[in-house]
């Protein structure tokens, strides 16, 4: 028979070994839920702010905490004004969930920064970052590289983007895209699961564009092939109609204004570059009003018009250069990205994370002096209230773009009509073979 000291002891020694079994520092099933559900103990909350608050060059000084220094510079200086909508659940596909249970500390970082090993599908870190591990910043990139931005694969069918002069309001040129996304490896929905083949180049990513309008730039293509390995340059290619010839891009295109917008390659998405290029430091956890809201509640625009009656976000503002969309108070977390390339055109991004859906939607870009250049809008709409074909989806839907230049006065905005819809996404869109098949 045992004594009760003894029965504590083999409590304790119990306890012990099943703490034992979990490695230090291995994230928990604890981790996964508070990751994908941040407001499990409830949404945060601001000192006068409730929905339906208009926050404008009057009142800004008040809520100045509780947005980044782009978006305050933009409302102080009455460029903009931003309502306030309540904060709500953007809840993520079950599969991408699953995935990162199954996968649970499978991932581990490499020696070098852009090395990992061992990463399978989901979220590879769902722990909450800490400033005080050194890699934090590392660990935060590679969950928004495989991230469920447009899941397995999505369009945006059809896209415009316009060029506006800031100071006059004049829209100097509108573009009218097709986008295509496509992930070859670590796919979680849509089949192939878990992996498009043949992949002979191993590839990760593709994303594939062509130009529908104005004549000029019509059948204008570019193919971008991300590779497995994080270390391999991208692959670009430039197909332009009116040379009638496929050319691949240098390494260094990728930051140049694209077609003489305010955005370069390497925006794309937020960020649009490898895990390599870039020094990444963990700047803290906020909690910020973010581009968040209900597509089909928003007052639309008119002006574009859709067989199936879609409307677009509309822009308002100064010069038309800021989305008319309501702002949600939410969890963000504050990334900064040094390039490595001392040659870079800019010295850093400061990125705002969603902390549930794990995206880009706030970026301040700055130039090689220090001072701020850039500010990047991604508005995200819940797939709910959106199009019928993605409700359901758990995917959010990138819904508008704004890259403001605040030194030159000038913006380049962005309308979608973003559609989760495997068959727009064809393996074969994502070829080089391809980019001459619209002649």
């Amino acid at each position: 028979m045992t004594t009760k000291i003894q029965q504590v002891g083999l409590a304790l020694l119990t306890a012990g070994l099943a703490f034992a079994s979990v490695p230090a520092g291995a994230a928990t099933e604890a981790d996964v839920e508070a990751s994908f559900n941040p407001y499990q103990g409830g949404f945060p909350s601001f000192p006068g702010m409730a929905p339906g608050l208009v926050i404008n060059k009057a009142n800004v000084e008040q809520f100045k905490d509780a947005m980044d220094a782009g978006q305050y510079l933009a409302v102080k200086n009455g460029w903009t004004e931003m309502t306030v909508g309540p904060t709500t659940q953007f809840t993520l596909t079950k599969y991408y969930i699953d995935a990162t249970r199954t996968n649970l500390n499978k991932a581990k970082l490499g020696e070098k920064t852009g090395q990992i090993s061992g990463f399978v599908a989901g979220r590879p870190f769902p722990e909450e970052p800490q400033e005080s591990d050194p890699r934090a910043g590392e660990k935060i990139a590679w969950n928004y590289k495989y991230g469920i931005n447009w899941g397995d694969n999505a369009a945006i069918y059809p896209f415009y983007w316009k060029y506006r002069n800031m100071t006059t309001g004049q829209v100097e040129r509108t573009l009218k895209f097709n986008f295509h996304f496509l992930n070859f490896k670590h796919r979680v929905q849509h089949a192939p699961v878990p992996e498009v083949t043949p992949n002979p180049s191993e590839l990760f990513r593709g994303i594939y564009l062509t130009v529908l309008e104005p004549q000029d730039l019509k059948n204008t293509q570019l193919l971008i092939q991300r590779y497995e390995d994080d270390l391999k340059f991208d692959d670009a290619y430039l197909y332009l109609g009116f040379q009638r010839r496929v050319r691949r891009l240098a390494t260094g295109q990728t930051t140049d204004a694209f077609l003489g917008a305010d955005i370069m390659i390497e925006d794309f998405e937020g960020y649009n570059g490898r895990i390599s290029d870039m020094k990444w430091t963990f700047k803290g956890t906020k909690n910020i009003l973010m581009p968040y809201y209900n597509h089909n509640e928003l007052k639309l625009a008119d002006d574009l018009k859709e067989p199936d009656g879609y409307k677009f976000v509309d822009f308002g503002g100064q010069g038309g250069c800021f989305p008319n969309i309501t702002w949600q108070l939410r969890k963000v977390y504050v990334l900064e990205a040094v390039p490595v390339n001392p040659a870079h055109p800019i010295s850093k991004r400061t990125l705002h994370i969603d902390a549930q859906v794990y995206n880009i939607n706030r970026t301040l870009i700055y130039d090689r002096k220090g001072e701020l250049w850039k500010t990047f809008t991604i508005g995200k709409s819940h797939p709910d209230h959106h199009l019928p074909v993605n409700k359901g989806t758990g995917i959010a839907i990138d819904d508008s773009f704004s890259v403001v230049d605040v030194q030159a006065k000038h913006c380049t905005t962005g309308q979608f009509k973003g559609q989760v819809d495997p068959k727009l996404n064809p393996p074969s869109l994502f070829q080089v073979q391809n980019l001459r098949g619209g002649d």
